[in-house]
């Protein structure tokens, strides 16, 4: 078989200031492939996995466009344009084939494009034509849109969160697609609607049982996949929230069945799933209670969600406590990184620190701090992922270390710290800005993790988000949407 790979992913804040540029795409790279192993880290491991299965069973890989940006705001229209006509003018050069391979991350939304994916998929569709099987990952942080279910064969997500089983699903996507390429299955899919807007870690209860039953629903005779769409809070679209996908071999209503009983159990446990934000007072006053390292999650000022990563206030709060040894990180200041780099290691300087990039920044803090070190080419690795985070400094104020980067980034892993010297074994405290991904990796030093409620830019009051292209008929604006599902 002759198969197509390429991918476009971003996640659009429809709240945020930031607009998303061809600049924003460039930072990380858009690369035309054939593409080398050692660039692209979020993509390449799904690369690689669809690349060693073609391998196994003597197929082509056609490689095309891959194109990934930070989480910020709309997309501007010439920027989606150029990258949507780039994804296609390679598919074009391609063709004809078999099988198409798309990683999307399902919530792109562009200036007069509210469902940047399903436009993709739809294009892709109309140029490979009727017989060609399309398959798409993404990330269960997306908004699903009737376009893109009638435009792929099959879709697959992540079920975890955070987001270790990407190469998981990839190797199940090729394995379902290429059967249905082959003519051994035909995938049909339903998706059912639950009425709410969330934010569903999985490494906790109930939403860990929830995930384990999708497992369960793909053993049964005639289901090919089961995922749940999370939704993405912060885009206003009209397709935005939680929903249910099922993939079945030929039987549309086993498929819409099984939706629907998998909706249904997610709806009943709405209540239990709302988010539980602590203050920084709750956490830390009197004193943070053991084991150690607390760690503190910032999750209002994620720059994965679209924040700016800057906020000042969790930063604040540390250094009013002068007992507490912490580390704080990554803030991102280019502004800041460059002056310390100016000054040079061990310089004790005063640094004008965060809220600077808007209005749910927070206040500047200026601090005396020490140098303690500098980086040119700073990174931090999570999993099989060595992520770029560019220029970087490590600060010390009082007992607090900060990190400091120029590239806006969430803090995924201890590496952000350990990279740049941090003696991240000595904190009784690290805060980082991050909403959930940094469990996967910190989780490691401790489980005594909390989600704190700073007054940042991704609120979870979720029934107080001022949508106006998404409907209010949900869970938590309204107790109970969907009676027929209780």
């Amino acid at each position: 078989m002759k198969i197509f790979t390429s991918a476009l992913v971003t996640e659009t804040n429809t709240f945020s200031a930031f607009p998303t540029t061809l600049h924003s795409f460039e930072e990380l790279g858009i690369v035309h492939g054939p593409v080398r192993d050692d660039v692209l880290s979020d993509v390449g491991p799904i690369l690689k996995q669809w690349r060693r299965l073609a391998r196994q069973h003597g197929d082509t890989v056609h490689e095309g466009v891959y194109a990934i940006a930070q989480p910020a705001g709309i997309v501007e229209a010439a920027a989606y344009a150029h990258l949507r006509g780039a994804v296609l003018a390679a598919l074009a050069q391609a063709m004809p084939v078999d099988l198409v391979l798309l990683f999307l991350h399902g919530a792109m939304v562009a200036q007069g494009v509210d469902d940047c994916e399903g436009d993709l998929i739809a294009a892709i569709r109309a140029q490979a034509g009727p017989d060609c099987t399309i398959g798409v990952e993404l990330d269960p942080h997306c908004h699903m849109s009737a376009v893109m279910a009638a435009s792929a064969d099959a879709i697959i997500l992540m079920r975890e969160y955070p987001h270790i089983d990407y190469e998981e699903r990839a190797a199940e996507l090729f394995a379902l697609c290429r059967e249905a390429a082959s003519g051994a299955t035909r995938p049909v899919m339903a998706v059912a609607d639950c009425a709410m807007v969330g934010f569903y870690p999985t490494t906790a209860q109930p939403m860990r049982t929830l995930v384990d039953r999708l497992a369960e629903m793909e053993q049964r005779p005639g289901i090919l996949s089961a995922s749940y769409v999370h939704g993405f809070p912060w885009g206003d679209v009209a397709d935005a929230g939680t929903k249910v996908l099922v993939v079945a071999d030929g039987d549309r209503a086993l498929a819409a069945a099984a939706a629907h009983e998998l909706a249904q159990s997610l709806y009943r446990a709405r209540h239990a799933l709302l988010p539980r934000l602590e203050t920084i007072e709750q956490v830390l006053d009197p004193e943070p209670a053991g084991p150690f390292p607390v760690i503190l999650a910032d999750a209002g000022d994620n720059p994965g969600g679209g924040a700016p990563c800057d906020h000042t206030v969790l930063l604040a709060a540390l250094l009013a406590r002068p007992t507490l040894r912490c580390a704080f990180g990554m803030l991102w200041d280019p502004a800041a990184v460059d002056a310390c780099h100016a000054a040079g290691v061990d310089a004790h300087i005063s640094l004008c620190i965060g809220g600077k990039a808007s209005p749910v920044s927070g206040a500047p803090l200026t601090l005396e701090v020490r140098v303690c070190a500098l980086a040119e080419r700073h990174s931090q690795t999570a999993g099989n992922i060595i992520d770029p985070l560019g220029r970087a400094a490590w600060v010390r104020c009082g007992l607090v270390d900060i990190v400091l980067v120029s590239r806006r980034q969430q803090t995924l892993s201890p590496t952000a710290f350990t990279g740049l010297g941090v003696p991240l074994h000595e904190a009784q405290v690290i805060a980082v800005k991050s909403s959930h991904h940094y469990y996967a990796e910190f989780s490691r030093l401790s489980t005594n993790c909390h989600v704190i409620e700073t007054g940042a830019a991704l609120s979870m009051d979720f029934a107080r988000l001022p949508y106006r292209h998404r409907d209010m008929q949900f869970f938590p604006a309204v107790a109970d949407p969907l009676p027929e599902l209780a």
